[in-house]
This record gives C-alpha cells, structure tokens and sequence, in this order.
C-alpha cells in the first residue's frame, strides 16, 4: 500500500449505515471523512425474516449518496459489508445486487465471528498498546458481539442475537420508557447472553471496552449529564435509566448529549448495556472509538501482503486441520493458474484478474479437505466443511464460491448448482478440474505446450490445443481429457481439445 493512498470503508448496520474515507500513512490511517446515515433496516424485517420494500429503497437511497462520494476509487481501496439485518433477510439478495449497481462495488455480508474479529481489529489499532487482556464488547443493531484478545490478536469471538433495535421494537414499540418495559428487556437479553458467562469468564480479561453504537450514545449522554467522559458505570446506567423512566416517552426526550437517531433505539440499547454489564459484572466500561469500519480499513491495508492476508492464514490452518496434501496442492495451484492466466481478457483489469487468481490457488489448496472423511465422496465433504467452518477473513458468498468449485473440482457438472452464467467462475472451474486430471499421478505433468483459450469462432466453448503425439505420450491422462469433452457437454458450456 502507497503512502498517501485513499481507503474507504463502509458499514451497512441495521440502525445506521456508515462512510468512512481515510488516507494511509506509514501504516496508519487518516481520517478524511466520515458519513453516517440512520437508515434503520433493522426495523424492515418481518416475521417471516423478508426485508421491506421501503427498508431497501432507504437503503438505496443512502448508497445512493455513498456512491457519489465513491467515484473513482477502485475495487482495491473499498470495502463494504453487511450485519445482522442481511444475515438474517431471506431476501437479501434483492437488496444486494441492486445495492452493488448503485455502488459500483459488491456488498459482502460478513458472519457474526468475522464482524467480531473485525470489530476487534478497529478497535485495537485505535488503543494504546498493551499487554491487558481485553473484553470488547459492541451492541448493534440487531447483534452483540463479544471479543476477548490481547494486543492485536483476538482470541476469542462471539455473536449473539441481540441489539438495539430489535429490543427497542419489541419492549418499546410504542416508545414508552417505563420501568416494566426496562425490566422485561434486561430479562430477556440476560436470558440470551446468559451462554456467553462460560466463554467470557470475569477471570479471562482486565479491562472491559465498549465499542461505538450504543455504548457510544450513552456515553456521550452521560457526559453532557456531567459524568466522566468516555466512560460508563453501572451508577451511571441506573441514573440514566431512571432519568428516561421519570420523562417517560421517546418523544419527551430533550436529553443533551443524546442524538436525534438514538431516542428511537435508546430504550433496547440501554437494556442491553445494563444486562451485559450485570451478567460480566463490569463495574467501569471504558468507551473506546474502534469500531468495525477501522477493522474494514485496517485489513485491507494487510490483504496486499500475503503474509498479513489472514484470508491465506486461515486457508493454510484448514489445510493442515484436514490433513491435507500440501505438495499436490500446490501442485494443482500452479497448473490452475497457469491456465487461468490464459484465459485473462485483454482488457480486463490485471488487479481484478489477480483476485480470481488468488481465489483459484485457496481453492486448489482446499480441493482435497474431504478425504478425510472419504475418498469418494471427498468434493461433497470439502465442500461442506468450508459452508460450515468459521474461517476469519472470509465473507459468506465468497466463501460459498470457494466450496462450489471445490464440490465441482471431480465429478458430474449438471448436478451442480451453480450459476453457468458466471464466466469467471466457470474459468476457475475448468481450470481447477484441468489441473486435477493432469495431476492425477500425483507428480508434475507435462503441460507447458497446452494453451486454453475461449474459441473465436464458437461462443461458451472452450479450446485446449495439445502438442502432437501428448495423448500417444499420456494414454491415462488423455482418457481422462475425453471424459471431461463429454462432462461440459452436458452444461451450456463446451470443451474441445485440438491437436496442433
């Protein structure tokens, strides 16, 4: 990354979406602008978990604004991702590919453990360095996350169902703040996090930290109320849900200090804040300004270094967890991308074209994780464990990307569900599955005279031109090509091999 480079990080929360824009310098970032927007998704869920029409279009909207401020940065200076409210919404994909137009970049819904690894990766790059052991904790929307680490290394990360938003619509729907209404929220939020006492032991950590959201809003009220800045008490919480319990009703609410889009969601966030507190018993919450945008503009500062990449970290850990063949994975890898690298379109863009390739080489790496589980079945399995494995660093689409071109990487292709539409995955999948023929012996194969390319005369057909006397040479492997004729020939794509 070139210093004075421009990063932009974005967080679609189901209360607020978020624009962060910085500049990097010498390995820290600098704070160009920020947007912050209350677009309220989180309230445009139904029961059957469908997204309104009228959340997506205030989400649009907002993106809308995001994408103008966006124009002419490029694919490797931004990063958008969405929370509870996409994980959840049966529909998302509406909202994600009309979303992706407007922007001009994808939106990748992250995980609830991979929003928490991030959040923590914010917030300790903001912090002092330090050896205490910290518990991060920060209430969204629709989801708390809890994170246990030390200096940069989060060590323990968990999601739980419960925010703001989603308590401010069950417990205060109609926005009157009384006590009854107080103590069914705490009820319930202890009754969820009640698991988390098992994995976040007062023992485990020295200093509890509260990260943007709601423990940002009720900081900054109590503050203007004259209590410390930056920090939240238990003391404090009890006057501040007395105070809003003697006004009565979110449309009282003259709090100083209190924003205008936080008295909506003041009710549920306060509870959640108190019942968190109670259960960890923290006496002191320090507020701290990390947040999951940092998290965002940090890691993509670290994915241009494939060594920081933790993407390549957590392919490289689940490698070795199955047990793996390294040597003909990378095997399969090189031959892959080499064929990859062939079918590159003149004017495609070499640093979009490199993220393919990068994506082909984990899937090569990852290709024969099942055969632990069995050797026949072993696509099937692979592909199931990255669907159901948490790995840091990835997204939940790209992940899936990962695991269907592990499950296509052998076997029939029509019983796959995959989207033939998609040119670019297709490349990687005849490239992955080329690979794996060609090294089947399980030692390097003879491929330098091949060259694959997309026919000029043909459209969707695919042309591997061969040296003269190879199949004479690879009996087995040229078998193995045929059969691989007659698989696409089944898709709507098709392979021909071509003898010079």
């Amino acid at each position: 990354m070139k210093n004075g480079s421009l990063l932009a990080a974005i967080d679609l929360g189901s209360n607020s979406f978020r624009l962060e824009i910085c500049r990097y310098s010498h390995g820290l970032i600098q704070r160009i602008e920020y947007i912050k927007e209350t677009v309220r998704q989180g309230n445009g869920l139904d029961a059957d978990r469908n997204l309104s029409s009228a959340a997506m279009e205030r989400g649009w909207d907002c993106l809308s604004r995001f994408a103008e401020r966006l124009a002419g940065f490029k694919a490797n200076q931004v990063r958008v991702v969405a929370t509870q409210t996409l994980r959840e919404a049966r529909n998302r994909k509406v909202f994600l590919d009309k979303g992706h137009k407007i922007l001009g970049f994808p939106i990748e819904v992250v995980s609830g453990r991979e929003e928490a690894r991030l959040i923590y990766q914010g917030v300790s790059h903001l912090l002092p360095s330090s050896p205490e052991k910290r518990l991060i904790i920060d209430i969204g929307g629709r989801s708390t996350e809890c994170i246990l680490g030390q200096g940069k290394l989060a060590k323990v990360l968990e999601s739980y169902r419960l925010g703001s938003v989603a308590s401010s619509m069950k417990y205060f729907a109609n926005g009157d703040l009384t006590a009854q209404a107080f103590h069914k929220a705490e009820v319930a939020a202890k009754a969820v996090m009640d698991e988390a006492l098992a994995v976040f032991p007062k023992k485990s950590w020295d200093v509890a930290y509260g990260s943007s959201g709601t423990a940002g809003a009720v900081a900054e009220a109590l503050h203007a109320a004259g209590w410390p800045a930056d920090v939240i008490t238990r003391k404090g919480l009890n006057w501040l849900k007395e105070h809003l319990i003697g006004i009565g009703h979110v449309d009282k609410l003259r709090l100083e200090g209190l924003r205008e889009d936080r008295k909506a969601v003041i009710g549920g966030g306060l509870s959640v804040l108190s019942a968190v507190m109670d259960l960890f018993d923290i006496e002191t919450l320090k507020v701290t300004p990390g947040a999951l945008r940092h998290g965002l503009l940090y890691d993509l500062i670290e994915r241009e270094d494939e060594h920081k990449d933790v993407r390549a970290i957590t392919v490289e850990g689940i490698q070795k967890t199955f047990h793996a063949d390294a040597v003909q994975a990378q095997r399969v890898s090189r031959v892959a991308c080499a064929f990859l690298k062939q079918l590159q379109p003149a004017q495609h863009d070499p640093l979009d074209w490199s993220r393919h390739l990068k994506k082909l080489h984990w899937a090569a790496q990852l290709h024969e994780i099942g055969t632990q589980i069995s050797h026949t079945d072993s696509h099937k399995h692979g592909a199931y464990i990255l669907d159901n494995t948490d790995t840091p660093g990835f997204v939940m689409h790209e992940l899936h990307r990962l695991s269907l071109l592990v499950l296509g990487h052998k076997g029939k292709l029509r019983k796959l569900d995959i989207d033939f539409e998609d040119a670019y995955f297709i490349y990687q999948l005849l490239s992955l599955r080329l690979a794996v023929i060609l090294c089947h012996a399980r030692r390097e194969p003879e491929f330098e005279g091949m060259h694959l390319s997309l026919s000029s005369q043909v459209p969707r057909c695919f042309e591997l031109k061969l040296e003269p006397l190879w199949s004479q040479r690879f009996p087995q492997s040229s078998h193995l090509l045929q059969q691989e004729v007659l698989s696409w020939q089944k898709t709507s794509w098709e392979l021909r091999l071509m003898a010079d």
